[in-house]
């Protein structure tokens, strides 16, 4: 009984033990081989190693699996050369393992593929492949790295640059910026980086000649001659007024008698070279009309937009290009500008022609001496503006010494200068009205008011210049100065005739009505291939005088009115052929606007008698 106790207790504890070790519960594993001397009453159960002898176990403490599970199959016999080779890594791997630190993973060994299997030459193909696409990644990321790097210490250098000219010390300045420009030259890379790199390369050019503008207006002044030059461009534009364009200069020069007293009082106001002055005889010839093919109106030839940008007016009444004193004072802020970008008067009157922003483009691409020589610079210019520079200069050598190259100046008789009072009103008149009124020279108010495009007042505030000691008799006389009509037509002398475009207007109506036609009021206009033409658009009118009498605005004399419904087909055009009348008629007696009619729309038709 002592005996049977005993082993229950050694189970138990085996049990518990084999609990521990597995989590899970009872395992079974493989036993070993049951040895013949058992001690009394302690067996393990399975197969013996000999035979099916069975150990037993005393039917009170026979364990139970929970689950019946599968028989174990004999262990699979393992060559010896397995087994060496195991125990021989086993023992390397224990070597390796230093600290109770694993040993590292043996590499795995890559299958061998033959030569011939079509999926190794996929996989070599497609490896090559790809590692030819990862070394162009990698190049192209380290080049847009290196440009990025170059671009950060040209902004590096912009930034110091900065700081010594607010310091004063300016060729501290210049010669970072210079280095900052050298940089630029070692970007290449995509067009990403390629605009930045123009953007620095424009951004240092323009600080370099800001600082040239900084140093040479602390040093001289705006006031400081221009320089006269002997270089063979000016000498060629000597030439040139001396002989084939003398008349033009001579012509020019006797115009300048009207503005110049003008111009130069404007011009010590504002601290600028008196020079200057004789720039309208380069641009315009002092001619307030002069008209270019770039569409640059007055005597300083300023174009739309850039005389809205300095302050002159233009709409359908005024265009203040033509206005002496207000274009004038227009050229002197943008020549001050101009001075101020670009330091020196040849080079400010280069970008007066052809604009600052291409004389800063040229400046951005030269690689030396951009400012050290303006003929180095003047040969990167426009044809035009490679002309007007030594024209300007050529045509002040001329005026400072005539007798040196032919001209007697003296004995040239200037016009006289203008003189006017001016009159404030708010009234459209014709200017033929009131010189009429007045007894004045219909073309000497058109000389004082030629920024007046329609010959009329505008219907609003308006400073209208009349001769010395008229300006109050035309206060006077307001009242009794008939208003200006909107459908006015100003007439020109000979076979010309001008027409303001209304609301509505057409060329083929406008043709019909002067009994001209759209191709020759197009050519006469210089339209473009669409003939596209805008209310307020003044157009000139060939024809003969006899047609342009004809087709003012007047109504001709009708003795009846009759009436006609429109019909699918009318217009204003065939009504006015149909009824012997004119379509401007039509339009007065109905009050339409334009030559939009509706089919059943009741029209009254004056017919003439």
């Amino acid at each position: 009984m002592r005996h049977a106790l005993l082993g229950a207790l050694v189970l138990s504890l085996w049990f518990l033990w084999s609990c521990t070790v597995s989590p899970g519960g009872y395992v079974r594993q493989t036993p070993p081989p049951v040895e013949r001397s058992l001690t009394a009453g302690l067996v393990s159960t399975g197969a013996g190693a000999e035979g099916n002898e069975t150990a037993t176990v005393p039917a009170a403490v026979r364990l139970k699996p929970v689950v019946d599970l599968p028989p174990v199959p004999p262990q699979a016999q393992v060559p010896v050369e397995a087994k060496a080779a195991v125990t021989a890594v086993k023992t390397t791997t224990v070597q390796k393992s230093v600290g109770n630190k694993p040993a590292p993973r043996p590499p795995a060994t890559p299958i061998p593929l033959t030569e011939s299997s079509e999926f190794a030459g996929r996989l070599r193909e497609y490896t090559s492949e790809s590692e030819e696409a990862e070394a162009v990644a990698v190049n192209a990321g380290k080049a847009t790295a290196l440009a990025q790097k170059t671009i950060d210490r040209v902004l590096l250098l912009l930034e110091q640059s900065q700081e010594r000219w607010e310091k004063a010390d300016l060729d501290g300045a210049l010669a970072l910026l210079d280095q900052a420009g050298g940089l630029t030259l070692e970007i290449h890379d995509g067009p990403e980086v390629t605009w930045q790199r123009e953007d620095l390369r424009f951004i240092i050019a323009k600080r370099i000649v800001e600082i040239y503008a900084a140093r040479s207006a602390g040093a001289v002044g705006l006031r400081s001659e221009i320089p006269l030059s002997t270089a063979a461009e000016v000498e060629a534009e000597i030439r040139r007024f001396q002989n084939q364009e003398r008349s033009f200069f001579l012509s020019a020069y006797r115009r300048s008698g009207a503005y110049r007293p003008m111009i130069v009082e404007l011009l010590r106001e504002a601290g600028l070279p008196e020079e200057l002055s004789w720039l309208p005889l380069v641009e315009s010839g002092f001619n307030l009309k002069a008209f270019s093919p770039a569409r640059a109106l007055g005597l300083w030839q300023f174009i739309a937009s850039t005389g809205y940008k300095f302050g002159l007016k233009r709409d359908e009444f005024v265009d203040e290009r033509m206005d002496p004193e207000q274009s004038t004072l227009a050229a002197i802020a943008y020549l001050k500008e101009l001075h101020g970008i670009f330091g020196d008067w040849q080079t400010a009157l280069a970008a007066y022609n052809c604009g600052e922003g291409r004389v800063l483009r040229v400046i951005s691409g030269q690689q030396m001496n951009y400012l050290d020589n303006f003929w180095d610079l003047y040969r990167n210019l426009p044809s035009e503006t490679r002309r007007y520079v030594p024209r300007f200069l050529a045509m002040i050598r001329i005026i400072k010494e005539p007798e040196k190259y032919g001209f007697d100046l003296a004995g040239e008789p200037l016009d006289e200068p203008l003189a006017y009072e001016k009159v404030s009103i708010a009234k459209s008149m014709r200017l033929a009205d009131i010189a009429r009124r007045l007894g004045a020279d219909e073309k000497d108010l058109e000389r004082l008011n030629a920024e007046l495009r329609l010959k009329k007042t505008p219907e609003k505030n308006y400073s209208l210049k009349v001769p010395p000691g008229q300006a109050e008799p035309l206060l006077a006389a307001l009242e009794n100065i008939p208003a200006a009509t909107r459908t006015a037509v100003a007439q020109t002398s000979g076979s010309v005739t001008r027409h303001q475009v209304r609301k509505g207007d057409s060329l083929s109506a406008i043709a019909a009505r002067y009994g001209s036609s759209v191709s020759a009021i197009a050519r006469a206009n210089k339209l473009s291939q669409n003939n596209f033409i805008r209310v307020g658009q003044v157009l000139t009118i060939p024809g003969t005088a006899a047609r342009a009498v004809a087709a003012k605005a007047a109504p001709t004399k009708a003795n009846t009115v009759i009436t006609h419904k429109v019909k699918a087909g009318d217009s204003l055009f065939q009504l006015a052929q149909k009824f012997n009348t004119t379509v401007a008629q039509i339009q007065r007696i109905n009050q339409l606007d334009g030559f939009l009619i509706a089919v059943g729309q009741v029209l009254r038709i004056p017919v003439a008698g």
